[in-house]
């Protein structure tokens, strides 16, 4: 908010009462909290929500006579974008728009400041038309420079490709060899280091592939769950950059032919990133991938995850009981160890003892003991849960269940009265039952001691979706995968739609339905931002235990939590989002396409199939023996 003139400010007070925005007495009440708060009246009025900062600027704007705008769903032109330095638009709070009668529209704070605007003008070289914004729609459109990956590095590039030319050259003429160059914080290669970070983290990536090809380096962003391509490096870079984050990372430089993990921190704007490095010998030179743990964007609240219905109504039931197992399962990435702190957050409070051991610690969270594993001083799960069990904990979180002894201490936790939260790689929630066996855990300690069950996968999520209606193949799939979920007739849409966690559903007998696509712009990739996630969520019941006593199938355990829980399967999720316009049938398909659940349905008629394929075998081996 621009600095104002007590005059200024008078008329302001008086437009805002003249408007009804706020009455007479009020505004006197409200004046004179501020004197005694000794804040700025138009901070109080904003903060305490008796004006929006959008109507306070357009009240401002308007008695100073200035052009307002208001930005809160513009979208900018890149190409616009880039007539003013991001650097220089953020200094000023100033932001290009378009082009008007031969000049620049460019939206300011202070849009009075005549210094600022002959700056600018004389900056980009134009005559500027200025209109007044507020900051929150000066800061959505800074939100739009997508940082130029391309552009920034192509100097670095250059500045390497000179450098190594000259030394060439110098080792030619002296006939002496090159010696090793020390690679300093303020080279080219560290500056394009720090280009393709700060594209990752601006354009929220989660990991960044560094891919030695025979002839150029590939870099690739997995951005939404999704790798693409960002640009591609002469192949000379390759050295110099990995010996940078080798450096960073304290790993050795000079070992090429094992690979080496590592981490270290970096700060884009106000926030800082945990980096993780894996770095692999491959056949043209070293692979590195840098995953990106960036905590300022995550939600840890369970609706806001995707939790809905009869799956957030079980989980927090489970989170009721005083002991034994939650566990999650789901790929490398699809939100496991979100969820364990999700769950945590749940349930923390200053009369429980919360301890977690984690590799590594991804959120660091206030009242929570975490512990780091590290197994070079051999600080690994089962030692580290062994050491936990001996400091009074209520609750025990273990990042991961990956061998037999880790699986033994922490059925051993649930059964003396420990609620434990732990992560399996499985492809279903089903699959952790199994897994546990494979472990050598016995099934009766199993039984007793797991009592609920998560799987999950990561959709992209739908930026402002637009609706259309399904053809023939996605009606026909709705129908297959959630026409038995979806209700028959009006009346019962309240009921079923409130039970799955949703305000309304189409009805199952329906010829088409409303599917959504997303809005493309500067601001989404494919029509997408962000992500969700789907889930499967069972009880562990007396039914499902006699199974797991009997050492069954995972498929046979779904089916028993489909058909007497009623559990719906991650695919049943993603399409009922699809629905809600969360996301996509298409992307739904991408991450949930091999879904137990499905073949479950049909599990009773293969059962069949297989006895009587067995009794047949039987009655054919006699006259074969003959």
């Amino acid at each position: 908010m621009s600095i104002l003139s007590s005059e200024t400010q008078k008329q302001v007070e008086k437009a805002i009462v003249n408007e009804g925005i706020i009455s007479p007495e009020d505004f006197r009440k409200l004046r004179k909290e501020a004197k005694d708060k000794s804040v700025p009246l138009f901070s109080l009025l904003v903060s305490g929500s008796h004006i929006s900062n959008e109507q306070l600027t357009k009240t401002i704007a308007h008695v100073s006579k200035v052009p307002y705008v208001n930005l809160s769903q513009a979208q900018v032109d890149p190409a616009i974008l880039s007539l003013l330095d991001q650097e220089i638009a953020e200094r000023y709070m100033a932001v290009p728009l378009g082009e008007m009668q031969n000049r620049l529209v460019v939206a300011m704070l202070d849009a009075d400041n005549v210094q600022a605007v002959d700056f600018l003008s004389n900056k980009i070289g134009r005559s500027l038309k200025v209109y007044a914004a507020s900051e929150e729609g000066i800061r959505r459109i800074l939100a739009q420079y997508k940082a130029d990956l391309r552009k920034d590095v192509k100097s670095v590039i250059d500045t390497q490709i000179a450098q190594q030319q000259e030394e060439a050259e110098a080792t030619s003429r002296s006939g002496n060899k090159r010696n090793i160059q020390t690679i300093v914080a303020d080279s080219p290669i560290s500056k394009a280091l720090s280009a393709i970070l700060d594209y990752a983290a601006k354009n929220g990536a989660s990991d960044i592939h560094i891919e030695p090809l025979e002839t150029e380096l590939r870099i690739r962003a997995r951005i939404d769950g999704v790798l693409k391509e960002v640009m591609s490096l002469p192949k000379s870079i390759e050295a110099p950059l990995v010996s940078r984050i080798k450096i960073l990372s304290n790993l050795k430089i000079d070992e090429h032919r094992i690979p080496q993990d590592g981490q270290f921190t970096v700060k884009v704007g106000d926030n800082a990133i945990d980096l993780r490095i894996a770095i692999s010998p491959v056949v043209w030179g070293e692979q590195v991938v840098i995953r990106l743990l960036d905590k300022s964007g995550t939600t840890l609240k369970l609706e806001k995850m995707g939790y809905y219905g009869r799956a957030l109504r079980t989980i927090r039931e489970g989170l009721k009981q005083p002991n034994g197992m939650i566990l999650t399962s789901g790929p490398t990435g699809s939100g496991k160890s979100t969820s364990l702190y999700a769950l945590i957050q749940e349930i923390k409070s200053e009369t429980i003892n919360i301890v977690t051991l984690e590799d590594p610690v991804e959120y660091k969270m206030d009242g929570i003991n975490q512990i780091q594993v590290n197994t070079e001083v051999g600080l690994t799960f089962a030692s580290g849960l062994r050491s936990i069990l001996r400091q009074d904990p209520d609750c025990v979180m273990v990042g991961e269940i990956r061998d037999k002894e880790t699986a033994s201490l922490a059925v051993q936790a649930a059964l003396t009265g420990h609620l434990v939260f732990s992560t399996l790689h499985t492809n279903s929630a089903s699959g952790i039952l199994p897994r546990l066996l494979d472990m050598d855990v016995e099934p009766f300690l199993i039984a007793s001691t797991v009592h609920t069950v998560i799987g999950q996968r990561l959709v992209r999520r739908l930026y402002k979706p637009q609706p259309y209606l399904s053809n023939p193949t996605e009606t026909a799939a709705i129908k297959a995968t959630v026409g038995d979920l979806l209700p028959k007739t009006k009346e019962e849409m309240p009921k079923v739609a409130a039970s799955l966690g949703y305000s309304s559903l189409p009805l199952s007998t329906d010829n088409a339905y409303t599917l959504f696509k997303g809005t493309q712009s500067n601001e989404s990739a494919d029509g997408y931002k962000g992500r969700m996630g789907l889930y499967e969520v069972f009880d562990v019941t007396e039914d499902i235990q006699q199974l797991i006593i009997n050492r069954a199938t995972s498929s046979q355990i779904q089916h028993a939590a489909q058909k007497n829980q009623g559990m719906i399967t991650m695919r049943q999720d993603g399409y009922l989002k699809a629905l809600a316009g969360l996301t996509t049938i298409k992307e739904v398909d991408r991450v949930a396409a091999a879904d137990v659940g499905e073949a479950s349905k049909d599990y009773s008629k293969d059962e069949e199939a297989d006895t009587s394929e067995q009794e047949e075998s039987k009655n054919k081996e006699p006259a074969k023996a003959a």
